[in-house]
């Protein structure tokens, strides 16, 4: 008996040489796809390429696992060491661990602010109570504590008729206090020596000139006019004028004329006392004041007298020989207002006569100081009884 023939036609997938039916389009073995258009090929005892298997066995596999982990720790370290080791600087790894110095920290010094030391103020005292007596007036207790009459009536609100009644109580102001003078400095020496050159201050009387001012002290005409600031020789009446004794001439041997006395010093005042008070009782007023000695026949004491309540305008000046001098009723105020008056004595000296014959005078000597006095010419009406 034949064995049959198969007439079923197959072909073989290229990829892992399974036999397939001719019409199959995947390989069931190895799931390649295959062309309906590609034929087989018939070829004897040939059979697909396969790729390599390797087969390792569970030792090898584990040791290859240990050598790769090595190999990786091996590496880490190496970095490590590069950058490194733990957060250290390679240069302190290598070698002996270096000590950290810390920087200093630079402590800023606070700035000291100069401050001005207040200077001290006088503080003003509050008024004092004073009790009027017998005889008190505002301008005797003005004069006596040395404070202002209208600082007395402003404070106690009194007209300026200032009736007072004894036992009355007023409010008397402390007298402001006097600055004390700055303090000097060392002096150059063109300065001490001006300081300590000789002067003397007087007023330009009426037909008083640069050159008979000069002549009656001997002294130059250009040194008056450089010690005052003068561009010309023209002085005008009331003037004050420095007169350097120091830059007298001296006088060549024996001269026919009369050599100028020097000045005379002030005149010390006697009577009535610095702020003295009359009133209508009172029939005259004597003023007094020390001899400076024998005067010549040119010369006089000149007394200014000023009503200090009506200003400079009333004013009365006269010329005696003598060290006393009354007051004239006619010089006495007109009103019921007690007034002040200033007055103050100086020597003159006569340099001529004008066109009337009338003496013209100079200054030969300091002015005193100035005293001043209360004088009430008329009696108030209605003057309050204690």
């Amino acid at each position: 008996m034949s064995p049959e023939t198969s007439t079923s036609t197959t072909k073989i997938c290229p990829t892992c040489g399974t036999r397939l039916a001719e019409s199959a389009t995947r390989c069931l073995v190895c799931g390649t796809e295959l062309s309906l258009t590609v034929e087989p090929k018939k070829s004897a005892g040939i059979s697909a390429s396969r790729m390599p298997e390797i087969t390792l066995s569970l030792p090898v596999a584990l040791g290859l696992l240990v050598l790769l982990l090595v190999i990786g720790a091996v590496l880490v370290f190496v970095v490590m060491r590069v950058t490194g080791a733990a957060g250290l600087p390679a240069a302190q790894a290598d070698g002996p661990t270096a000590t950290l110095t810390p920087t200093p920290t630079v402590t800023f010094t606070p700035t000291i602010e100069l401050t001005n030391t207040p200077v001290p103020t006088d503080t003003p005292l509050p008024p004092f109570d004073y009790t009027v007596g017998a005889g008190d007036t505002c301008t005797s207790i003005a004069v006596q504590f040395g404070v202002s009459i209208n600082s007395i009536l402003i404070l106690n609100n009194l007209s300026t008729a200032c009736i007072l009644s004894v036992g009355q109580t007023i409010k008397v102001p402390y007298p402001t206090p006097t600055p004390l003078p700055a303090a000097t400095s060392t002096l150059e020496p063109a300065q001490a020596t001006l300081q300590a050159c000789e002067k003397v201050v007087i007023t330009v009387q009426q037909n008083d000139t640069l050159s008979s001012i000069s002549a009656n002290y001997n002294v130059p005409p250009d040194a008056i006019k450089s010690y005052n600031s003068l561009s010309t020789d023209t002085v005008f009446l009331g003037m004050k004028l420095i007169i350097p004794l120091c830059e007298r001439a001296p006088t060549p041997g024996p001269t026919p004329t009369a050599t100028v006395p020097p000045p005379y010093p002030a005149v010390n005042l006697l009577l009535p006392p610095d702020g003295a008070s009359f009133t209508l009782a009172n029939d005259s007023i004597t003023l007094q004041w020390a001899s400076i000695g024998t005067l010549r026949e040119n010369e006089a004491y000149i007394i200014t007298i000023e009503d200090v309540t009506e200003g400079e305008g009333r004013r009365l000046v006269d010329y005696v020989k003598d060290t006393k001098y009354i007051v004239p009723v006619s010089f006495r105020p007109k009103d019921a207002l007690p007034h002040i008056f200033r007055w103050w004595v100086s020597t003159v000296r006569q340099t001529g006569s004008d066109d009337q014959g009338q003496p013209i005078w100079a200054s030969a000597g300091a002015n005193s100081l100035q005293r001043v006095f209360s004088w009430q010419g008329v009696a108030p009406e209605g003057t309050p009884q204690p």
